[in-house]
């Protein structure tokens, strides 16, 4: 039996149910479980509305508690997480520890990332890790060297380059600042014991990129985890490996209908999620804001491709040459990506100080979402600065009004 096909419009829903949008079921489990489903919840220094591993949960799960994601992904007595370096860096399922080792090794064999590495340094935060730990880089001895606010210490350079080799573990937070600790004081025995090789870890991953998303083609699954360099480093025949090891984690091999590109792609399916959309009844989608570091767009050319959607991050990029604004964050509405909005905080009001829309229909969904997310941050008004086209304007405004 050949690969089984699925329309472009079929993927998309697959997805939109995988990644917690669409129906009640995928947002079962609380945080734990919205976690388990998406694998991974990108780290970011940005906070507007709130940080995005704030805002991953409250597009998924509506307004719930900002505590209480901070006590589920940092539990404060049994670790239910750690932090890793998957698409970016990351929190992750505690038991996905082991899956990571193919990046220990990598990076131990590199012998360095970003900074040379002092042993010596090394030596002295094992040691106080050892003998006081758990402790932040500022206990350890400071996170700065004196220079611009990247330029870290020895000392934060030791730190990280032990979390990267899996010497040192974070698996809670304090404030903004990374606790570091012993792999063998916090994580279970059965977790330390594990040791799977490279194709094992590289099966696992697919396998979870394929249960976050529904549906994958290569580039999917290689994006998800950023697995680029090591599939090149480690297996002599790369796309072979990764057919290898899809096989190995039970995924069902699919052909994607061409869309507006005219394009067939071949890739690979959830069975959990195919059967779950054959049985899907009516299921009602959540309308919300995205970050622009949630893994429903992670990757640019796959949002494109299933939305119609640009989506770039403009926070980098100098005032005057941002088309979008600093934050802006995509409208989810109907299962599309339906308008954009930059939003700030001044005072008790959430300001939107560029807001477009694709359609006018957007305007009701976009005012609900701006009502939700500024009474999540605990603002009583919504001010909108410019609205692009400005035809929409009205619209929007009469829809923020009956709300």
């Amino acid at each position: 039996m050949g690969p089984v096909l699925l329309s472009p419009d079929e993927v998309r829903r697959i997805t939109l149910r995988s990644q917690g949008f669409l129906g009640a079921a995928s947002r079962q489990g609380g945080i734990p479980g919205m976690l388990s489903r998406i694998g991974a919840v990108q780290l970011d220094t940005i906070s507007v509305l709130a940080r995005s591993h704030e805002l991953v949960p409250y597009a998924r799960l509506g307004p719930i508690g900002r505590p209480r994601v901070e006590r589920a992904y940092w539990h404060p007595r049994t670790p239910a997480t750690f932090e890793y370096w998957a698409h970016a860096a990351c929190i992750l399922p505690i038991g996905e520890w082991p899956y990571y080792a193919f990046r220990r090794r990598m990076f131990t064999a590199q012998g360095q990332r970003w900074h040379r590495v002092s042993e010596t340094a090394c030596k002295q935060v094992l040691a106080r890790l050892t003998a006081d730990g758990p402790l932040t880089a500022t206990e350890l001895g400071g996170a700065k060297g004196g220079g611009p606010w990247w330029d870290w210490s020895e000392v934060k350079i030791a730190a990280e380059w032990l979390l990267d080799t899996g010497e040192a573990v974070c698996v809670r937070r304090s404030g903004w600042r990374r606790i570091y600790d012993l792999p063998e004081r916090v994580l279970p025995a059965s977790l330390l014991e594990s040791d799977p090789s490279d194709a094992e870890c590289l099966s696992h991953l697919i396998g979870v990129s394929a249960r976050a998303l529904g549906v994958v083609t290569r580039a999917d699954v290689i994006d998800y985890h950023r697995l680029s360099k090591f599939l090149n480093a480690t297996f002599a025949a790369p796309a072979a490996a990764l057919e290898q090891a899809a096989e190995a984690a039970g995924l069902t091999p699919v052909t994607i209908a061409a869309d507006r590109d005219g394009k067939e792609l071949s890739g690979w399916a959830d069975p959990t999620a195919l059967a779950a959309a054959a049985a899907a009844g009516p299921e009602r989608h959540r309308v919300t804001l995205l970050s622009p570091f949630d893994s429903l767009i992670w990757d640019r050319k796959r949002t494109l491709r299933m939305f119609g959607f640009e989506h770039s991050l403009e926070a980098y990029v100098p005032k005057d040459k941002r088309v979008h604004g600093y934050f802006t964050m995509p409208l989810l509405a109907g299962g599309r990506l339906a308008g954009r909005v930059d939003p700030a905080r001044e005072g008790k009001t959430l300001v939107a100080r560029k807001l477009s829309l694709d359609r006018a229909a957007a305007a009701g969904p976009m005012a609900a979402a701006l009502r939700e997310a500024a009474s999540w941050v605990g603002c009583d008004d919504v001010r909108v600065e410019q609205v692009v086209p400005a035809e929409h304007a009205p619209r929007l405004a009469a829809a923020l009004a009956s709300g």
